[in-house]
């Protein structure tokens, strides 16, 4: 009994990662993808994103300074990624109050009344979205037509999407060239395949998420699709139209990873990626709306929970179930 095993309280091993940190990864990562966006939709760009930003530090700043009456956590950048996605989410040509709106809706309902960085049971950037889709859904699908170093905001021209392409007449899509590039109308964060692989590329690298999410959702995405469109290909289109249109990247990416509102286990992860990516093609090609992953994803956030529940790794020293 001289040499005993003595189990102190975690952390055991600092990994050096932290809130800050990771945050500010998730930004640098969004980079590529804001410069694309900026260079197709100019004034626009820089509008929406900074406003978005400057609403939901704001808000962040002033709920925790007036009503919770503690010490603000705006530096650990929590709130400017909520901003950055948010505006991703959004028209380059989005009146400045409905951005605003949004905001509050993603920072103040869908973050800060549940307490705060994480323990907000949904994505909060995607609440935003998803409100003001519901609420202005005239503003919400004025897509501007990308016009390199245009510089225009309000008085943008406007076209449709490739998922409302989809929608009306599938065989008028963009080339594959166009759509890797940004070169179509949408969001700001449909801006690129490119440069949201680029990103993904340094989350991986940095660690920062798996690529277990991103990879089970594009995987059912691609196989689901693909059945229908090799059913009828006169009515489908390719899946590789869905993987690089919309926002399906974006959120598969930088929204389902969310490390607060996903599976903590790998099995978990994958159960929880194909879910949204079979909702996603639901919504996509037999649903009103075009795009399906913004819906798809809060859908699945609800599901959490229950998955970590059920979808859970062998206690240490425990038994396997007969």
């Amino acid at each position: 009994m001289e040499k005993q095993f003595i189990i102190s309280q975690s952390p055991h091993i600092h990994s050096g990662d932290s809130i800050r940190k990771n945050m500010y990864t998730v930004l640098v990562a969004l980079l590529p993808a804001f410069l694309v966006s900026v260079y197709f939709f100019g004034a626009g760009a820089l509008i929406v994103t900074a406003t978005s930003v400057a609403s939901c530090v704001l808000c962040e700043y002033l709920i925790q300074r007036f009503l919770f009456r503690k010490k603000t956590t705006i530096s650990d950048g929590s709130a400017i990624l909520t901003g950055v996605l948010l505006a991703f989410c959004l028209p380059s040509n989005l009146p400045f109050w409905i951005i605003i709106i949004g905001s509050v809706v993603s920072i103040g309902v869908a973050k800060m009344s549940f307490g705060g960085l994480g323990n907000n049971p949904f994505n909060p950037a995607l609440v935003g979205r998803v409100f003001l889709l519901i609420s202005f859904p005239v503003q919400m699908t004025l897509w501007p037509r990308p016009m390199a170093w245009n510089m225009a905001y309000l008085d943008a021209e406007t076209a449709a999407t490739p998922l409302a392409i989809l929608k009306g007449h599938p065989a008028n899509f963009p080339e594959i060239l166009d759509m890797l590039l940004g070169n179509m109308g949408g969001s700001l964060g449909e801006a690129s395949a490119i440069a949201l692989a680029i990103g993904l590329a340094i989350l991986l690298i940095r660690k920062v998420i798996t690529w277990h999410i991103p990879a089970s959702i594009l995987f059912t995405v691609f196989i689901f699709t693909d059945i229908l469109h090799l059913a009828d290909p006169e009515t489908f289109v390719s899946p590789w139209m869905h993987l690089f249109t919309g926002g399906l990247l974006l959120g598969a990416f930088f929204m389902a990873t969310d490390y607060v509102t996903s599976p903590m286990t790998v099995p978990g992860m994958w159960i929880y990626g194909a879910g949204i990516g079979i909702l996603t093609v639901l919504i996509r090609v037999f649903g009103s709306y075009p795009e399906g992953i913004s819906f798809a994803i809060l859908i699945m956030n609800a599901f959490t929970p229950l998955i970590n529940m059920y979808v859970k790794p062998k206690r240490y020293g425990g038994k396997k179930k007969q």
